[in-house]
């Protein structure tokens, strides 16, 4: 408790204030207060819930999880009940648990993310922000073609922004694509606020005896830490191109020295994910193990680490 009381960890992203850096990435904390039963949601900086569609989705056939070296690859495909549902059954219970909650949307078409957008509106003194997910690869449509293309990526942000939820928005997107500043750049003109980097990569886990693919979709998203230097390189890059954005460094983060890295590469809050399924108090630990860190190292607010990469070589 010292070493918390030492190190100031509130962090702004834009407009939006949170008290600490670390912040439950979308699609591991469950669509409500599932994980939050067992993990203190207050404590964290904030949660962000299962992306939802308009519509009820079913998902991907299973097995949908499976484990990688260094992580694992999911297929889930985004299932859900919809907005909607998730406004009225879940969200409530996620507030009495004093999570600052960002809602996370998706969609097949521009029309879709706009619809989900509005369905938001009635609960909107809810959440503290909104993540648009452009760029999930487990969808049988292949939807990553709008995180894959600048037009469609800032289409989709202008659907989101038109429907005026007065909350900020961050754009979900993914580091498989040849130039991810550029994409970044046609989501912050097309009005988000800042950016969550990175989703899942790409992958395939093969059955050998079986000559078949492991997960039932076929391909998937790879997490976990093997994915952490590639989201490392995705934020510096992008944040080096466009100072002063907002990031959620996101991929690979499971102890407090990667959120430090993770910081230091460019970002202003932390994303953890896929250490929440081996361990549900996961962002507890990593929260608490930053503190540590920055207390021993002299840095009396955690904010001074965003962007503090040196690139001498002294």
């Amino acid at each position: 408790m010292a070493a918390r009381r030492a190190v100031d960890l509130s962090v702004a992203l834009g407009a939006l204030e949170l008290a600490n850096p670390i912040v439950a990435a979308s699609g591991t904390f469950g669509h409500g207060d599932e994980v939050a039963r067992v993990c203190d949601p207050s404590r964290l900086g904030a949660v962000t819930v299962k992306s939802q569609a308009p519509f009820a989705w079913a998902g991907n056939p299973p097995p949908r999880l499976h484990p990688a070296a260094a992580g694992m690859v999911n297929a889930v495909g985004l299932q859900g009940h919809g907005v909607a549902h998730w406004v009225d059954h879940d969200l409530p219970g996620l507030r009495e648990r004093g999570a600052k909650v960002i809602a996370s949307i998706w969609g097949h078409t521009v029309d879709d993310y706009r619809a989900a957008a509005e369905l938001l509106l009635p609960a909107v003194e809810g959440v503290v922000a909104v993540e648009v997910n452009l760029s999930c690869p487990n969808t049988s449509r292949g939807r990553e073609v709008f995180a894959h293309d600048a037009a469609a990526t800032a289409e989709v942000i202008r659907g989101v922004a038109a429907a005026d939820l007065g909350v900020p928005l961050f754009a979900k997107l993914s580091a498989g694509v040849a130039d991810l500043p550029h994409i970044a750049g046609a989501a912050l003109e097309a009005g988000a606020t800042g950016l969550t980097l990175v989703n899942t990569v790409r992958a395939l886990l093969i059955d050998a005896v079986a000559r078949r693919p492991v997960l039932g979709s076929a391909g998937g998203g790879l997490s976990g830490p093997a994915i952490k230097p590639i989201a490392l390189r995705a934020v510096h890059d992008v944040t080096h191109a466009h100072p002063g954005i907002p990031v959620i460094g996101t991929g690979g983060v499971s102890s407090g020295l990667d959120a430090v890295e993770m910081l230091l590469a460019g970002a202003t809050a932390v994303g953890v994910g896929t250490a929440t399924f081996v361990e549900p108090r996961a962002t507890l630990r990593i929260l608490d193990e930053l503190t540590r860190w920055c207390a021993k190292h002299g840095v009396s607010a955690v904010r001074d680490l965003t962007g503090g990469l040196r690139w001498d070589q002294a």
